[in-house]
């Protein structure tokens, strides 16, 4: 019984251990600045790199690809939690061919930009870089949000106010909480997270136009939460779900045409 007891204990103590650790190290474990993908896209589009000032000593690299500032809408770009910009070359060869402006951010943190990831932070970026347009005389209902994985947090999060012109989802999740628990079901997430992004709860608030866009074969965040966002998104939306696409979706002509038809219709 002695060993039983002194099982339970080591146990115990090695449970603690994992808690305290994911506690500690969890935004590394959310945030990868240095993790590189999609690297060999030549550039295919005249941009300008400029810098957002967010706070003292903070100002984030981004790239802008003006065409025409009062003819066309602006779409602002929320990347997700790993890589730069130069990992979004692909896609930006492609919406280029768009006729829209285009500006890209990079959070703090990425891309060689001062600072910590967090998800009050990445708010704080993002309205920034809002500020930063209204400044260059682009009104909040010439702005089209469009969120990429961990982005589309961020753009539920700007989304709320209803001031946009519409909004881009792809590859969402819910929530990180939920998306955690795939991961880490064995341990009290709602506990120990700091960073949440709760869009479930959010997305019932925006009546602007929504587009979410999902490959059913996502192997890091379920098909199943766009598709509930989805569901629970008000009219106007519109979705995209195609059978053989993964977390990093295709970027081809047919998803390229809804993202036309829905920036041309709202």
């Amino acid at each position: 019984m002695k060993y039983f007891y002194l099982s339970i204990l080591s146990l115990l103590a090695v449970y603690t251990l994992i808690l305290i650790f994911i506690y500690l190290n969890q935004r590394n474990l959310l945030y990868h600045p240095t993790e590189n993908n999609y690297l060999n896209n030549q550039i295919e589009f005249d941009y300008e790199e400029i810098l957002i000032k967010t706070e003292k000593n903070i100002n984030l690299k981004s790239w802008l690809i003006k065409k025409d500032i009062k003819k066309y809408k602006t779409l602002i770009f929320f990347h997700g939690n790993a890589g730069n910009l130069f990992n979004r070359v692909h896609k930006l060869n492609e919406l280029n061919q768009l006729d829209i402006n285009i500006l890209i951010i990079s959070w703090r943190g990425f891309s060689g930009n001062p600072g910590k990831s967090t998800e009050k932070n990445l708010y704080h970026d993002a309205k920034m870089s809002i500020k930063w347009l209204n400044d260059q005389g682009i009104k909040n209902d010439k702005i089209i949000l469009y969120g990429e994985s961990l982005g589309t947090g961020v753009a539920v999060e700007l989304a709320q106010n209803n001031s946009f012109n519409s909004i881009i989802l792809e590859s969402p999740f819910t929530s990180i909480a939920k998306a955690a628990k795939i991961y880490y079901p064995y341990l009290p997430i709602n506990l120990l997270l700091k960073d949440r992004y709760d869009s479930i709860d959010k997305i019932k608030k925006i009546t602007k136009p929504v587009l979410i866009m999902h490959g059913m074969k996502d192997n890091i965040v379920p098909y199943e939460m766009g598709f509930e966002l989805f569901e629970k998104a008000n009219q106007p939306k519109y979705s995209y779900f195609p059978k053989n696409d993964d977390h990093m979706m295709d970027f081809n002509e047919k998803l390229l045409n809804t993202i036309e038809a829905f920036i041309n219709n709202n």
